[in-house]
């Protein structure tokens, strides 16, 4: 089953990182040869934007992520695989 990656693309979250954030996980996906493995898709606003840049993988939600931690939130995710 492939795991299901959502980023807001929200105005708020979209001006706050969120632009980098997408092209970061696109490559670690390419990189990591996850394609196969994952749907990463875009949202409207999550509705929760005091707490973005916001993306949510399966049904967990992650606040105040960032170009500087979404790797680190990536490998954790994927390391429990």
């Amino acid at each position: 089953m492939k795991k299901e990656i959502i980023i807001c693309l929200g105005s708020s979250c979209f001006s706050r990182g969120n632009k980098q954030t997408v092209q970061i996980i696109k490559q670690y996906i390419k990189d990591h040869q996850l394609e196969d493995k994952v749907y990463f898709h875009g949202s409207h606003c999550f509705g929760n934007c005091e707490n973005g840049p916001t993306i949510k993988v399966d049904d967990k939600e992650y606040q105040n992520v960032s170009p500087d931690n979404i790797i680190y939130l990536l490998d954790k995710i994927f390391s429990t695989d």
